[in-house]
């Protein structure tokens, strides 16, 4: 059976379906010695290489990490300015590399999903999943009613129609008294992951966010187990609920050892060296 050619290295862990497309398109994907293009499909007996690297096809895994994103991060593997990157602590792979559900802003905090498995990536992030995204927002200004019925009915910003499916009011902003103040709390759920859409949308109403925290990934719930600038793997149970929201069977994930184990929890404590980072 055949299938698409970046659909096959989606599920290999090379990157997700967009980004191979990308690649594709670019000349840096070959397949029985030929260059590919975009429609191509392969087999379990093409030859696939990548930037002149012949891929080893492995079982599909489907291993994802949960990451509480800090303030100054920036969601690339490198940075030509030196900044810490979100897969700096992320522990490493053999065979294998984590894929970033999405992006955040380097000024925004919170969830931030990884996997290894391309294909899952994919429908995480495509617009038709319709996967919900829930941030804490604190927005600077005064904020009526109407405001908050046009956000969820729908603005025109740059890129087309946006708007909130949910705003609800925290907690916190009526435990501060918000009415006397000019900084507001809200919950605002989205099920699309456009550039800043958080921020323009509130500044579509002449309101500024001054803090944005990501809180909710689909079933992904960032909790208070997981400080900032750490992860956690989440279980098989947990990957299945993931998987089950854009339709994916479930892949059943190999045993780790002991040692893997003790590993994975020195990793997870791990510090980074900021201080040398900063000076590049």
């Amino acid at each position: 059976m055949s299938e698409k050619l970046q659909k096959v290295l989606a599920q290999q862990g090379v990157g997700s379906r967009r980004e191979m497309e990308r690649w594709i398109a670019a000349q840096r994907i070959k397949v029985n010695g030929d260059v590919a293009t975009i429609g191509d499909r392969v087999t379990a007996d093409d030859v696939i290489s990548v930037d002149g690297r012949v891929l080893k096809r492995t079982a599909i895994t489907r291993r994802v990490l949960v990451y509480n994103k800090p303030l100054g991060e920036v969601c690339t593997r490198s940075d030509p300015e030196g900044r810490r990157t979100v897969f700096d602590r992320l522990p490493p792979l053999s065979g294998e590399r984590w894929i970033a559900v999405g992006r955040l802003d380097i000024n925004t905090t919170g969830v931030l999903v990884f996997t290894t498995d391309g294909e899952l990536a994919q429908r995480l992030m495509h617009p038709s999943s319709q996967v919900d995204r829930e941030y804490l927002v604190r927005v600077h200004g005064q904020v009526d009613d109407d405001m908050l019925t046009r956000l969820k009915t729908g603005v025109m910003l740059d890129d087309g129609m946006a708007r909130f499916t949910d705003i609800q009011r925290s907690k916190k902003d009526r435990r501060e008294d918000s009415s006397l103040g000019t900084n507001h709390w809200f919950y605002v759920v989205l099920s699309e992951g456009r550039n800043r859409e958080v921020r323009r949308l509130w500044e579509s109403q002449g309101l500024q966010v001054n803090r944005l925290k990501r809180v909710r990934y689909g079933c992904v719930f960032l909790n208070s187990k997981i400080p900032e600038g750490r992860w956690q793997e989440l279980t098989q149970k947990e990957v299945n609920e993931v998987g089950a929201l854009v339709d994916l069977k479930p892949v059943l994930q190999p045993q780790k050892n002991h040692k893997e184990i003790a590993k994975l929890k020195r990793l997870k404590g791990k510090k980074i060296n900021t201080r040398s980072r900063s000076r590049r």
